[in-house]
């Protein structure tokens, strides 16, 4: 039953019933609320900022206009890195990022993300949802005063870009990387370095030479980086080696990260209508990449990118240096570590299902795919 509609039937109960309730009682029931949102995502970002904005629509459906939230870009309230930080402080009611970002505060928080040879989306969102993650994250989140909702998830992510093939871990050796986080960890193992470059300065840098190669999203925002319409700005006319599969992200899930206590202060229906929204936001980021991802790959590779499957030996190196950083952080650090061995666990089941049912049907589908053109 619509809000109004049943604000207008206890509004007369009220009448009928000769009982005397003050008009701003009834209008207490469903009180006016604006949440200002600090989003980590720059517009071009246009998929997952979509996310937030069907989180905010839903919302504001859902409640009859009453709850209602803006959507701020970086550097409007905050920066990118810094849009957690802006809700633990106070600047913000609620921030759409990737808990990723905050690596450097918490290596732990790199498991709401999604870990380097960890789970794909599905299997992640069953790990939040149904397995434990959810509350896990948010005991991490705690001591911020902060709470997280999943809002969006971009799938599986292509491993990026490079100026020239590697066939070996040993190739990653004094290469200049554009890549954060635990990925750089694993790469600067090898003996590269990872650096950090905006956006803007990519394509002039691999063009210099002074990056060799780097990773961003997937193809449908990857595309974005082709300048002009004749394809003059094309990555692949710098770095033509597209690799994958993207092993530091089998998916990237993003999160509504929101005050506890602004939450906590609303009423349980705001609350139910809060986390139900975001839902809606979540799935609609997945399904659009999902939807989107295949052409972009298409004319990407029409343009010039030239696909390239890592080896085995590079795959094999790097989940071993993955897994000897997974054991030293998790000595070094008791959080971490009760959240990798419930994500690990959890992975590991995942997968012996995925063996036996999803791996060996998608695994003939593919095949007939390629057999028939």
């Amino acid at each position: 039953m619509p809000a109004s509609r049943r604000q207008f039937i206890t509004r007369a109960g009220v009448i009928v019933a000769g009982a005397t309730v003050a008009a701003p009682a009834l209008a207490d029931a469903s009180p006016d609320v604006h949440w200002t949102l600090t989003s980590a995502f720059q517009p071009g970002l246009d998929l997952i900022v979509g996310g937030a904005e069907s989180f905010a629509r839903a919302l504001s459906d859902m409640t009859d206009g009453h709850f209602t939230v803006s959507i701020h870009p970086p550097g409007d309230i905050a920066s990118a890195v810094d849009a957690l930080d802006a809700v633990a402080n106070g600047k913000a009611e609620c921030a759409h990022t990737a808990l990723a970002y905050s690596w450097n505060k918490d290596p732990a928080y790199t498991f709401g993300s999604g870990a380097p040879f960890g789970m794909n989306a599905r299997q992640h969102s069953a790990w939040l949802q149904d397995g434990g993650g959810n509350a896990l994250i948010d005991e991490l989140l705690a001591d911020r005063g902060l709470i997280a909702a999943p809002l969006g998830d971009t799938g599986g992510q292509m491993a990026g870009w490079f100026r020239k093939e590697v066939h070996r871990a040993s190739d990653f050796a004094g290469m200049k990387v554009r890549i954060g986080g635990f990925a750089g960890k694993v790469f600067e193992t090898f003996g590269a370095t990872a650096v950090t470059l905006p956006k803007d300065g990519i394509l002039e840098a691999l063009a210099k030479g002074s990056l060799d190669a780097f990773e961003w999203v997937g193809p449908y925002d990857d595309e974005k980086f082709s300048a002009a319409e004749d394809g003059s700005g094309a990555i692949s006319k710098v770095a033509p080696y597209y690799y994958y599969p993207g092993w530091w992200k089998g998916e990237m899930q993003l999160h509504l990260v929101i005050g506890n206590e602004k939450f906590s202060s609303l009423p349980k229906s705001y609350q139910a209508a809060l986390r139900a929204a975001a839902a809606v936001g979540n799935e609609s980021v997945r399904s659009k990449y999902d939807a989107a991802n295949p052409g972009a790959l298409k004319r990407l590779v029409v343009g010039g990118a030239q696909l390239r499957l890592f080896s085995q030996d590079i795959l094999e190196a790097c989940y071993k240096s993955t897994n000897d950083l997974y054991a030293q952080l998790g000595q070094e650090n008791p959080r971490f570590k009760k959240i990798a061995d419930s994500y690990m666990s959890f992975r590991a089941d995942e997968y012996l299902w995925w063996q036996v049912a999803e791996y060996s049907f998608d695994n003939f589908m593919i095949r007939e795919r390629r057999a028939k053109g």
